[in-house]
């Protein structure tokens, strides 16, 4: 995915031997000794020593590293081709049917010229196979919204994918082949990581076949880039190019520290800034959703800012890490815990924040229901309190084309999502806004007929506040199957609002 929208060191051991005499007394003794040692030959009387002899001491002789070369040609086997493909249904229309007056009055007689046509739209990216079981990590964006997954391996066997579990909010997909002898990555620590390590990217770019490159690790912890709600990429200069998403990202040892996800570029092509999805937070996605066939994230009740110098002297805390608290939500499991605004978090279940971004990466990674410590300062003083976390709602009824169907046919094709930080920094959105995003729009659904385009948020149906996945699914069961009336607020319109019907 574009941004515009996708060594180890061989040590050879130098081994230098020196022989002193130190006296002629006992000079057949030592002589004698050295011919045990080192295999003097008769002829010439010269020390021979085999440096690669058997003879030679394992204590002495450390294994020497495995060369980059080895680790790549391990590795490769299991990093995949994916192509994934997707019909979309469009109308051709007749011009005057995007204005809905004319459509209102004059439907039935421009329904001749409003012929559905189907068109295929083809992704094509890269995998890790990460289990003997043919589970493999990718991109969300590849195969999210895919009817069909071709997954095609090194050695040219070809295997049609199930896609076990998608989640948009990290951008990471698990899907699954039926093979045998398949070949794995081991799964490496990229909480260990540092800066200027060796790393190794490896998948499918423009087609021309499965790349190795080679860089280091640019910066840690990247966040704040408007790329998925929640952000902690690990920054390389390793060549990552269009059809790299999904690929492995690996250490020297050949264990898989990330999956390649997107560049910031003005050509399209590589220009030194691509970002990985940290295996650690890969790796709990997928055992989310291979445990509970969803992602399950924590929830806090809070929003959080980025603390500087200058706040933390207003607020008599001496820090140079945390979040202070703005806003607690009623009856959240911070409120109940005694958190307040103006708290400063310095600690999350006995690790440091560092910033917001962690601070929400910490939270949502938190299974509900688990009892964690945070500590915090108040008035100078530094305090502590034990909070059960309860669960994020996601808006996976919302987003679930056989609920909405079932529901009102209306929103048939739209994908809807509760309005969260991540949007309101993508689209620009007010902190005054409250509703539902449409993240995305079929254009030949009634929807998009009415005029309801990706971006907008839904924040009130027939007149009714809609603030929850739970007033809209409320909202619509009793309300008329051919018909409502939308309040939207449309990101970049003068006076933000207007009405749909």
């Amino acid at each position: 995915m574009v941004v515009d929208v996708t060594p180890a060191t061989i040590s050879k051991e130098v081994f230098e031997m020196r022989i002193t005499w130190k006296t002629a007394v006992g000079l057949l003794a030592v002589l004698a000794a050295g011919m045990a040692l080192f295999g003097m030959t008769a002829g010439n009387g010269l020390p021979r020593c085999d440096i690669g002899s058997a003879n030679a001491s394992a204590a002495q002789i450390e294994p020497a590293a495995e060369q980059l070369p080895d680790v790549i040609e391990r590795v490769v086997p299991a990093v995949v081709n994916i192509s994934s493909k997707r019909v979309v249904q469009s109308r051709a229309g007749h011009p005057y049917m995007s204005d809905p007056f004319f459509r209102r009055f004059f439907e039935d007689y421009f329904r001749r010229f409003d012929i559905p046509t189907e068109q295929v739209q083809t992704n094509l990216g890269s995998g890790v196979i990460v289990s003997r079981e043919g589970y493999i990590l990718t991109n969300n964006h590849l195969v999210g919204d895919a009817d069909e997954v071709l997954v095609t391996l090194p050695d040219k066997r070809e295997f049609d994918a199930e896609i076990v579990g998608t989640d948009e909010r990290t951008d990471v997909a698990v899907l699954k082949i039926q093979a045998d002898n398949l070949p794995t990555v081991p799964i490496g620590n990229s909480d260990i990581l540092r800066l200027g390590e060796t790393v190794i990217a490896i998948g499918y770019p423009f087609q021309v076949g499965q790349t190795v490159t080679k860089g280091i690790v640019s910066a840690l912890n990247r966040g704040s880039l408007g790329l998925t709600q929640y952000e902690n990429f690990i920054q390389t200069d390793a060549a990552i190019n269009p059809g790299n998403s999904g690929g492995a990202l690996i250490n020297t040892k050949g264990e898989l520290i990330g999956i390649n996800t997107a560049i910031l570029s003005r050509t399209g092509g590589s220009q030194g800034i691509g970002f990985a999805i940290p295996i650690s937070m890969a790796n709990g996605v997928m055992e989310k959703i291979l445990r509970d066939g969803r992602v399950i994230r924590g929830w806090l009740g809070v929003l959080p800012q980025d603390i500087d110098p200058q706040m933390a002297e207003l607020f008599d805390a001496e820090v140079k890490d945390g979040v202070v608290i703005t806003e607690v939500v009623e009856d959240s499991p911070a409120e109940k815990a005694g958190l307040e605004r103006d708290d400063i978090v310095i600690a999350y279940d006995g690790k440091p924040v560092r910033d917001r971004a962690a601070f929400v990466n910490m939270v949502a990674a938190t299974d509900p229901g688990t009892k964690v410590d945070i500590e915090f300062i108040r008035d100078g003083k530094k305090k502590r309190v034990t909070v059960e976390i309860g669960e994020r709602e996601t808006g996976e009824v919302a987003s679930g084309r056989l609920e909405r169907e079932e529901i009102s046919p209306l929103f048939t094709g739209v994908s809807l999502e509760v309005l969260e930080d991540y949007h309101r920094r993508r689209f620009e959105i007010p902190r005054d806004v409250e509703g539902l995003i449409a993240t995305e729009v079929d254009q030949s659904s009634k929807a998009a007929e009415g005029g309801l385009a990706a971006g907008d948020v839904i924040i009130e149906i027939n007149r009714r506040k809609v603030r929850s996945v739970e007033d809209f699914n409320d909202i619509l069961e009793k309300s008329r199957k051919d018909k409502v009336l939308l309040l939207v607020y449309r990101p970049g319109r003068p006076g933000g609002h207007i009405y749909l019907m």
